[in-house]
Formats: structure tokens, C-alpha cells, sequence
């Protein structure tokens, strides 16, 4: 195929835009027709081939779900023994072990913290504070007084005492059968 085409030096220059003769594209359409056939012919063999693959796959009892599990093993393999997984792994091991240490400090600080609350003089003020009061209600309702023990036990001695006492609903009730 040629084409005219204007040019400002030479307004009749001719370019041929198919520079091959009949013979070269006789010879390149026959090796074109050759590469279409053994394509064909590659795909035929090919199916061919994974239709006997699977046959054997068959025969040895290797199912699709199998062959997943495997691939997924490897895969799963292939991605620990991976530098980026190592280095991930590294790093997120150091930083558990700093969030770890932080934690410890920071629970070893808030007990501190509360020792010298209890030992402050607010705290040893509402602790009196709370004793006098237990050892009024303890006077009152005739439970026996034991000086100078600590908030703990103080605490603990009203609870033992509450339990002992029956509620005064069911005090009502046992008075009320003994009338009958």
C-alpha cells in the first residue's frame, strides 16, 4: 500500500507504508498459520495432560480440599521463614516486652501511691474517724470493744458482728412465735 503525502520541501513525495514484497508476506502469513496450528495443538496436549494429572490425583486419593490444605501449609510456611514475618515478629515480641515492663511500673508505682496514702495523715485521720465510730456502734448494740486494732480488723469485726446479729425483721418474727 502506498500513500501520497505532502511535504513542504517536495509536495509529491511518495512512502510506501508496506515495504515487504508478495513473497516476504506469502512466507509471513504460511509461519503465521504454522505458530496458530501448534498453539492449537499445545492447548489440545496441554488439556490432555491435566486431564491425566487429575486421573492420577484420583488414583492416589489427593482431593481438591487436600491439595488446598497443602498449599495453604506452604504458603503459611513460606510467610515465617519470610524476613518481613522474622522482623514483625521481632518487633511486636520487643514491644510486648516494653508494654510488659510499663505495666509493672506502672503497677508497681500505684502501689506505692496507695502505701503512702494509707500512711498519709488524711487517711490515718478517716481511719480514727472510722474506728470511733465502730466502737460506738459496737457500744450500743453490746458487741465487746477491742482497742487498738487496725482498720483491717476493725472492718472485719463489724462484718463478723452483722452477720451475728439477726435482721430485725426476723427478730420481730421470732418474738411474735414465742408470744403464740
Amino acid at each position: 500500500e502506498t500513500r501520497r503525502f505532502s511535504d513542504a520541501g517536495d509536495p509529491g513525495t511518495v512512502i510506501d507504508l508496506n515495504p515487504l514484497s508478495e513473497e516476504e508476506k506469502e512466507e509471513l502469513s504460511m509461519e503465521m498459520a504454522k505458530l496458530e496450528d501448534e498453539i492449537s495443538t499445545l492447548r489440545q496436549v496441554l488439556v490432555a495432560k491435566e486431564k491425566h494429572l487429575v486421573d492420577i490425583k484420583q488414583k492416589m486419593g489427593i482431593t481438591p480440599l487436600n491439595e488446598f490444605k497443602h498449599n495453604l501449609s506452604k504458603s503459611w510456611h513460606d510467610v515465617q521463614t519470610s524476613m518481613t514475618y522474622k522482623k514483625t515478629q521481632e518487633t511486636l515480641t520487643n514491644a510486648g516486652q516494653k508494654a510488659t515492663t510499663a505495666l509493672s511500673n506502672v503497677s508497681s508505682a500505684f502501689s506505692k501511691k496507695l502505701g503512702e496514702m494509707k500512711n498519709s495523715p488524711t487517711f490515718k485521720s478517716f481511719e480514727e474517724r472510722v474506728e470511733t465510730t465502730v466502737t460506738s456502734l459496737k457500744s450500743r448494740v453490746g458487741v465487746p470493744v477491742h482497742s487498738g486494732g487496725s482498720f483491717e480488723d476493725v472492718l472485719n469485726s463489724t462484718a463478723n458482728a452483722s452477720l451475728q446479729q439477726p435482721a430485725p425483721g426476723n427478730r420481730l418474727n421470732e418474738e411474735s412465735m414465742n408470744l403464740k
